[in-house]
């Protein structure tokens, strides 16, 4: 049975409007708007009633790079779908598009078939997948053509991860000539792993060993690089890209340029290259292991190029890369040896939030906050306006958010399958108090009141900023 749903008395934000209206919700899905306190909205009856006076009434946060249950490094990522998809609504996201990954010498159908068993039936929210193609081949570049008309329609390579992940150029060359066939958009890590490989042994050799070092070895020169040497692969083969987890200058100054030259390049960054720097790789006592992730943390003057780019729309998306590995006996296996750390960090709890106070220190408008968490990820990635936006039509996927309340980030209260957080003891203002997601309620004042199974796998159409 389907509930109707009345929000009343919030201010909407959405990518584009700012409005006082009441929020009407039919059979999972925006029925309509109507500006709070005229006959129309006034009129509207519903079995629930929501009263958001005084708060924001937002669309549900977009992630778009997620990996739960992921493997790395002898280990796998803590967060299952479930527990990963629960936190994600404690955070105010209401889809999350997860990353498939194609083992070398097997198909793309084995690794979406593999995540489709791990996220089928587990899911607090709905979600998508891209797909991680680490084997390029005839077999490889078919398959992507039939994965895109089934709405998986991105697919990652790395410049990164030698004997791993790892595409040479022409496996990337051929892979961007598909996309560009096919409509797919083609996602990329862009680090120079082979130069970066063997930077780490140099440093090994003399002795360097602490956390830091992850830092030191991968160089922002070395994420420019391969940022510029991936846009022009893009050119030659007449592909869009789509850069993710940019954290250096350097790189978006890469992007910048491609832009305003009018190549369809695009690029992410994430919360923890916003807040976080080479100061938190540098805490004593292999704590800096905590903050191990690739792109690494870049020296605190990288921020304000990065706030400036989410700005200036060089970048136009903020994603988690949400990776989470225990510190005891997951990251402590890079104890006297910082490659063997495994490279990610919790945070999908924790961006609409940081992202909030993003716009409360006054690096990004209200709009723009909702721009580059929740429609412009939509967009991007095939998923506008059913997610991302709040309009007639679109999913219910609806967050009621306190711009007023204030909260101190901890692991003692977040609901991440985390033993630490990597904001811990940040005070910030904003705190998400109601979820629902088409139209179902998840978080209820600040009760988990979803469950598992609720949400749906969501295929994609071709990326919307290319239509």
């Amino acid at each position: 049975m389907s509930t109707r749903t009345v929000i009343r008395g919030g201010l909407v934000i959405t990518a584009s409007d700012e409005l006082h209206a009441d929020v009407l919700i039919e059979d999972g899905r925006i029925a309509a708007l109507a500006t709070s306190g005229t006959t129309v909205a006034e009129g509207w009856t519903a079995e629930r009633v929501i009263d958001a006076t005084g708060k924001y009434v937002i669309p549900g946060g977009v992630d778009a790079h997620t990996h739960m249950e992921m493997p790395f490094g002898g280990t796998k990522a803590a967060d299952t779908f479930e527990t990963g998809t629960r936190a994600a609504a404690w955070g105010g996201t209401t889809t999350i598009v997860d990353f498939a990954i194609q083992s070398v010498g097997g198909a793309l159908r084995e690794g979406l078939d593999a995540w489709h068993g791990k996220a089928e039936g587990n899911c607090a929210i709905d979600y998508g997948f891209h797909m991680i193609v680490s084997d390029v081949n005839e077999d490889t570049l078919k398959e992507m053509d039939l994965l895109v008309e089934e709405g998986v329609t991105s697919f990652k390579q790395f410049m990164a991860y030698p004997g791993v992940f790892y595409s040479d150029d022409g496996q990337i060359l051929r892979a961007m000539q598909r996309a560009a066939d096919n409509g797919g958009l083609i996602m990329m890590h862009a680090e120079n792993g082979i130069a970066i490989d063997v930077l780490v042994e140099q440093a090994l050799a003399r002795g360097e060993r602490d956390p830091r070092y992850h830092g030191e070895v991968r160089k922002a020169l070395l994420e420019a690089e391969a940022t510029h040497r991936a846009i022009k692969l893009a050119q030659v083969a007449g592909a869009p890209l789509y850069v993710v987890h940019v954290s250096a200058m350097e790189a978006v100054a890469e992007l910048a340029k491609a832009r305003d030259e009018g190549l369809p390049v695009f690029g992410e960054t994430c919360p923890q290259y916003l807040f976080l720097s080479t100061d938190n790789l540098a805490e004593p006592d292999f704590e800096g292991a905590k903050y191990v992730c690739s792109t690494p943390l870049r020296p605190k003057e990288h921020q304000a190029k990065l706030w400036q780019g989410l700005r200036t729309n060089d970048l136009q998306v903020v994603s988690t890369d949400h990776c989470p590995f225990c510190f005891v006996g997951q990251k402590e296996l890079g104890r006297g040896d910082f490659s063997k750390i495994p490279n990610g960090m919790p945070g999908v709890e924790n961006r609409m939030d940081l992202l909030h106070q993003g716009v409360v220190d006054g690096h990004i408008s209200r709009r723009r906050w909702i721009e580059i968490a929740c429609a412009s990820p939509a967009r991007m990635f095939g998923l506008y306006p059913k997610k991302g936006t709040i309009a007639p039509g679109a999913d219910a996927d609806v967050v009621i958010y306190d711009p007023h309340a204030e909260q101190t980030v901890s692991a003692e209260t977040h609901h991440m399958n985390v033993d630490y957080s990597a904001y811990e003891g940040k005070r910030l203002t904003g705190r998400v108090e109601t979820v629902l997601s088409r139209g179902e309620l998840v978080i209820t004042e600040r009760e988990y009141t979803g469950h598992a199974g609720h949400g749906v796998y969501t295929p994609r159409s071709t990326s919307q900023y290319l239509n």
